[in-house]
């Protein structure tokens, strides 16, 4: 058996990555049957995006690492800094596209989230059982849906303040909140098996109603791995580091339920 390639040198830190080309999974005829989608993503250019890559000084080579992918509401990567040595602590690289925000198509959203996960794990040695993706409002609910579609890429999802639904859920607020995609058969199975899903709301957040839905749906259709986390007196916005170490025990599988 030969030896494994050798991974690059690495400079820890906060930088700003270019990519030379995308992802497998990010191919948009790929992305179309992913999602059962009537329309084909538009002409995209992964060369041309730029992303944030964090690498905490902690890390080397010779260990597994797992992966955090981010999908920011606004155009700017940007989480609390206070997340950051939490990170770190639970042996996570960093990384979340520029201009991937409420603006840009859904469609550009996913490949940037998929082409990010995709250089990072080639450069590095990355746990395929702790890649996850998340993202906050907005980027939420991009994030809930690219975790079950592509379930055989991401181990699970933290949506913090918005998440999306392949069918329709009723919430306790009298609203109807429609199905997003239609993922595929075999992809949903292992989704619902392997995956593992922290819905995170607030306790004043106004998606507090569709995240709660949303999760009794996760539950109903039987996902093995699906929690809720309400964070007491928050609104619409990013959690205390605290709290935020919270979802990424929940993510790994060792959190008090």
């Amino acid at each position: 058996m030969s030896a494994a390639p050798a991974l690059p040198p690495f400079t820890a830190g906060r930088s700003i990555i270019q990519l030379k080309e995308s992802a497998p999974q990010s191919h948009p005829l790929e992305v179309k049957l992913r999602f059962s989608a009537r329309e084909t993503p538009p002409a995209y250019d992964v060369t041309k995006e730029k992303f944030a890559l964090l690498v905490p000084q902690t890390y080397r080579h010779e260990e597994g690492w797992g992966l955090f992918v981010w999908i920011n509401a606004g155009d700017a990567p940007d989480i609390p800094a206070a997340w950051e040595p939490v990170l770190a602590k639970h042996k996570l690289l960093f990384v979340g596209a520029h201009k991937s925000g409420n603006p840009r198509n859904i469609f550009d959203r996913f490949r940037l989230a998929l082409d990010a996960q995709h250089h990072v794990r080639d450069r590095f040695r990355i746990d395929p059982r702790r890649v996850y993706v998340a993202g906050f409002s907005g980027g939420a609910r991009v994030s809930s849906m690219l975790a079950v579609a592509y379930a055989d890429v991401f181990a699970g999802a933290a949506p913090f303040m918005g998440v999306n639904f392949y069918q329709d859920v009723k919430a306790d607020d009298g609203k109807t909140y429609g199905l997003n995609y239609l993922p595929d058969d075999e992809i949903l199975a292992i989704a619902k098996k392997q995956g593992h899903y922290a819905l995170v709301t607030g306790e004043k957040d106004f998606n507090r109603a569709n995240t709660k839905a949303v999760h009794a749906a996760f539950v109903r259709e039987k996902f093995a791995h699906a929690d809720y986390i309400e964070v007491p007196k928050l609104g619409h916005t990013l959690p205390d580091a605290e709290a935020f170490e919270r979802v990424l025990r929940m993510l790994d599988g060792k959190a008090d339920r």
